[in-house]
């Protein structure tokens, strides 16, 4: 599966975002999918994963499924084989590049937050707030 990250750019701390993942070459509800983000100097980190089922978590609290109460949103769209990252009240710490990524060799409620747990990786997509 290949995939393309867009919709980053450059927004005002407390500002808001939407990144997408296009998936193609394999059918997307067999994946997991995932965001990461990397800032210069930094390790790659995790921001949010969705499992096939639609279970997700994010880095507001990676053990837990209560997403709504945090500030970024994963969610998938099998049909138009594209996943999204809606981040709110952005800062500048959310300064990274954000990166999707996928793997099949999962069960259907299960997801991943570390990138090891990940094969197949798109470029990434420039976030950057602004102070």
């Amino acid at each position: 599966v290949q995939l393309q990250a867009s919709g980053g750019g450059l927004v005002q701390t407390g500002g808001y975002l939407r990144v997408s993942c296009i998936a193609s070459g394999g059918t997307i509800e067999n994946y997991a999918m995932g965001w990461f983000r990397q800032a210069p100097g930094k390790e790659r980190e995790f921001v949010a994963a969705i499992s096939k089922s639609g279970d997700s978590r994010t880095r507001d609290d990676p053990y837990s499924t209560d997403s709504a109460k945090g500030r970024f949103t994963i969610s998938r769209d099998n049909r138009n084989s594209t996943v999204y990252l809606q981040m709110n009240n952005l800062k500048p710490e959310d300064t990274a590049v954000y990166y999707c990524a996928a793997t099949e060799a999962i069960t259907y409620h299960a997801v991943r937050i570390t990138p090891k747990g990940y094969d197949y990786w798109g470029l990434g997509t420039q976030v950057t707030v602004s102070s």
